[in-house]
């Protein structure tokens, strides 16, 4: 499998206090990679780091490329990042938050992508005229990946989508993000508060604890593993 993303001895900080220390992982193309641990253990941060929005160093390289400057360049460069929280544009409509999904692009198949967009959502199409801000907690969940979608990205970045929302709603959006990796060859690095869900949709995964990498493997066989999920992953 090639690499498509490269961390290595990656660290970052937030002011004075340093979040990651030493962080290395990788993820291939096309594939899903789960990246675990408690609060506070980097997981968060370590997105970031990718996406440049928090101070960082080491070695971070997508395609062989290194990965500098901010958010913009990121995006540039093929990463999308669906944030804690959605981060949604309340006072936008649906379309538009969609549309705003492409400002990257510079082709002119926006509107087709909205059609492929729907497809996951089909919800979408009636409602692309409603303001984002009147849609559920589930929903503005969806329209957050669906916006992340519109710029083709090389890489998806997902940090805890499952927050606050309803098992059934859980369930219907790693649905779809399985599909995208099946159907598209979708590559994403995950961030999930509940394991069972996360190792269930990943090919591997990392646990982080206090800002370091404490084990990877493949997901299948640290979810097996009892000594890993009682110390490590809390069930």
């Amino acid at each position: 499998m090639t690499e498509l993303l490269e961390l290595e001895n990656v660290h970052a900080r937030y002011g004075p206090v340093q979040a990651l220390h030493d962080v290395s992982l990788t993820v291939g193309e096309g594939e899903v990679v789960a990246v675990l641990g408690a609060n506070g253990a980097g997981k968060t941060t370590t997105l970031r780091a990718i996406s440049g929005t928090v101070s960082r160093g080491g070695l971070l390289q997508l395609g062989g490329s290194n990965l500098r400057g901010g958010p913009e360049a990121a995006a540039r460069a093929g990463i999308a990042h669906v944030p804690e929280g959605r981060g949604t544009f309340v006072e936008l409509t649906v379309d538009e938050n969609l549309r705003l999904g492409a400002y990257t692009r510079r082709d002119r198949q926006v509107r087709h992508d909205i059609g492929r967009i729907a497809e996951y959502f089909p919800w979408m199409v009636d409602r692309g005229a409603q303001r984002a801000g009147t849609l559920s907690g589930g929903e503005q969940q969806m329209l957050a990946l669906g916006r992340a979608l519109m710029s083709r990205p090389r890489l998806l970045l997902l940090d805890e989508p499952s927050l606050g929302l309803a098992p059934l709603i859980v369930r219907e959006f790693f649905r779809i993000v399985r599909e995208l990796n099946e159907n598209e060859g979708l590559t994403v690095l995950l961030v999930e508060q509940d394991a069972r869900i996360a190792l269930s949709i990943s090919s591997r995964a990392y646990v982080l604890e206090v800002g370091r990498v404490a084990l990877s493997g493949k997901s299948d066989e640290l979810r097996d593993d009892e000594s890993v999920r009682r110390s490590y992953l809390g069930y």
